[in-house]
């Protein structure tokens, strides 16, 4: 190693050892009082992040495996939580989308640094139906729905002059047809088997709730664990 990889190294060690934790007061949280099923304590801590200020609480990560196993993840934006799952949206002729295909399962992850909460979904995936997609892909923005015609994604790209080309079309169709069909474009829903609230504590003592399906189909059951 050079000196000057070396020095590079020592300094990023110690940049990256000064960051500090939740050097704030975070809320107390007693699995107690925690309801009977996922989604309502769900939809409180959003609230609750949203409140504190906690920036896009609604972004999550996807984590995935291909047709071999091997994990992927990436960065995405939640689109509801509802009684019958976690719902995102992609094209599914993405990475994602064929993972998917041949992998009906995933994990989600959400991070709420501002009150040192995490909340963790596992489960099968579901594909929602062509007009949910359809419905899903109108209700957004202008650019949304750009971004969704210029497809292609996960594709090797030869430039980016290729990718401003095919963006300016799309804008431009996007806006003298807002309601332009994109066929790739899908809608999932991961229908929870377990769901994980996760509590920071300065003193290292987190709480961990876990909920798990209880096999009749509908119950869940709760259990604590270890942080």
């Amino acid at each position: 190693m050079t000196d000057a990889s070396d020095a590079g190294r020592r300094a990023f060690l110690d940049l990256l050892h000064s960051q500090r934790v939740w050097d704030i007061e975070l809320p107390a949280f007693d699995p107690a009082t925690a309801p009977p099923a996922p989604l309502p304590l769900f939809h409180a801590w959003f609230a609750e992040a949203v409140a504190a200020g906690q920036a896009e609480p609604h972004t999550m990560t996807l984590a995935t495996a291909d047709a071999e196993g091997l994990p992927d993840v990436r960065t995405l934006m939640l689109h509801d939580a509802d009684a019958r799952g976690w719902h995102f949206a992609t094209h599914a002729t993405s990475a994602k989308g064929r993972e998917l295909a041949a992998r009906p399962y995933a994990a989600l992850g959400f991070y709420w640094p501002a009150q040192g909460r995490q909340v963790r979904v596992r489960g099968p995936v579901t594909v929602c139906s062509p007009a949910e997609s359809s419905a899903d892909l109108h209700a957004r923005s202008t650019g949304a729905l750009a971004s969704a015609l210029v497809g292609r994604q996960s594709e090797v790209l030869g430039s980016t002059g290729e990718l401003d080309r095919a963006s300016d079309a799309a804008w431009q169709r996007a806006q003298e047809e807002p309601e332009a069909e994109v066929a790739s474009w899908t809608r999932y829903v991961v229908e929870p088997r377990e769901v994980e609230f996760f509590q920071g504590d300065a003193r290292r003592r987190h709480v961990r709730l876990r909920y798990r399906r209880d096999g009749t189909g509908g119950g869940w059951e709760r259990e604590l664990l270890w942080p």
